[in-house]
């Protein structure tokens, strides 16, 4: 008798530990959905035209971190953008234009 017992105690348990797995699944869940909802919300929208100048950031210099390098670069002038969110640059005294994408981009 005392196996069976310690046999079914132990299945209880197993199913205890599947049951509080499951929970912590879901409110995990729930809190990335949330924490979504919450970012998303704080998002500005950025819209860029023609002929308004921006600022570009560098990822490279991320491998030389410190606190007094700006990580943008420009200003640039915007020639176009694309439906994609890419955006053509042109440097002010207008030698380049290069493609770059939208995210690395912000307003002057």
């Amino acid at each position: 008798m005392d196996l069976e017992d310690a046999g079914e105690k132990r299945l209880m348990q197993l199913n205890e530990l599947d049951e509080f797995r499951l929970h912590s699944y879901e409110n995990a869940k729930l809190y990335k959905e949330k924490t979504k909802i919450w970012h998303d919300k704080h998002i500005k929208p950025r819209h860029f035209e023609p002929g308004q100048q921006v600022l570009l950031f560098n990822s490279r210099l991320r491998l030389y971190p410190g606190k007094l390098k700006s990580r943008w670069l420009g200003p640039f002038e915007v020639a176009r953008v694309t439906l994609y969110g890419a955006i053509e640059l042109r440097a002010l005294n207008g030698e380049r234009k290069f493609l770059v994408n939208g995210h690395r981009v912000k307003h002057y």
